[in-house]
C-alpha cells in the first residue's frame, strides 16, 4: 500500500483497514509461531502498513486540530 493511496481515504476508512490489518498481523504471527508461516514478507509488509496508517490518521487528526 503506497502513501498516497493511504492519503487519499478517509479517516473512517483507515480505521477500518487499520482493524483488518491488525487482525491479519495477529493471524500471521499464530502462524509464525506454529510454524505453518509460508509467506514471511507479509509479516514485515503488515507491520508498514499499520505504521504507515497510523502517521497519516495522526497527521489528519492534528491538521483538524489546528
Amino acid at each position: 500500500m503506497k502513501a498516497s493511496d493511504v492519503r487519499a481515504k478517509t479517516s473512517d476508512e483507515l480505521k477500518a483497514n487499520l482493524e483488518e490489518l491488525k487482525k491479519e498481523q495477529f493471524n500471521l504471527r499464530f502462524q509464525r509461531a506454529t510454524g505453518q508461516l509460508e509467506n514471511t514478507a507479509r509479516v514485515r509488509q503488515v507491520r508498514r502498513d499499520i505504521a504507515r496508517i497510523q502517521t497519516v490518521l495522526r497527521q489528519k487528526r492534528v491538521s483538524d486540530n489546528a
